[in-house]
């Protein structure tokens, strides 16, 4: 039985299944994506761009992306509808900003969600966005939380190569933001709901034409 996990800690990577691992394109080359892939025996990859093309780097737009991951046996599905940062659903916005804790409750993403469940089943599922920074990308702060939340363990492949584990991005999210781990007026739980939420405002997405529809 699955156990949810939503707290800053340490542990070994999980065995088999029951882990997923996110990766951001960054200006990579293609070449170098599909290495970072392969070394950590990643068999499918799940697209959470809400728009699955890159200004900068077009190798990484959907159809090139999709083949390139085909030449190289790896799999390929678009979940940016499901599990995009940039909502078409104006009940997500407050002030023109995205809100990941209302965007984690609709319909869509939860149904996202279950997706990448059920992928990790049968695949070494990675999570692609675009953002190098884990920490910087709502792979980490919206989807990655919500699958800790489900007891999907997550963790993220860096630039270089190396693992690093949810638990130790969220705890270089509180050195950053001055969070303390322990605070006697505040539980855990407060503390962990005060990173993520500081770090949402940080980045979420801004639409200006959505500015003031939903309060």
């Amino acid at each position: 039985m699955r156990k949810a996990v939503d707290q800053p800690g340490s542990r070994e990577e999980p065995k088999g299944h029951e882990m997923v691992l996110t990766v951001g394109h960054s200006n990579h080359t293609i070449e170098k994506l599909v290495a970072l892939l392969k070394a950590h025996d990643v068999t499918a990859v799940a697209d959470v761009r809400s728009s699955p093309f890159s200004r900068f780097s077009p190798h990484f737009n959907r159809v090139p992306l999709q083949q390139a991951l085909k030449d190289n046996e790896i799999a390929y599905v678009f979940l940016g509808a499901e599990l995009g940062a940039r909502s078409k659903d104006p009940t997500c916005y407050q002030h023109g900003k995205v809100q990941y804790d209302r965007l984690a409750q609709t319909d869509l993403f939860k149904a996202g969600l279950r997706r990448v469940v059920q992928g990790e089943e049968s695949y070494r599922l990675v999570i692609l966005c675009a953002e190098k920074e884990p920490l910087a990308c709502h792979r980490t702060i919206l989807v990655a939380r919500e699958l800790e939340r489900l007891g999907v363990h997550v963790s993220h492949i860096l630039a270089d190569g190396r693992i690093e584990t949810h638990e130790a991005a969220i705890r270089r999210l509180f050195a950053t933001l001055q969070i303390p781990h322990v605070d006697f007026f505040r539980t855990a739980e407060d503390l962990l709901s005060e990173a993520y939420a500081r770090q949402a405002e940080r980045i979420a997405y801004v639409d200006e034409e959505a500015s003031g529809e939903a309060e």
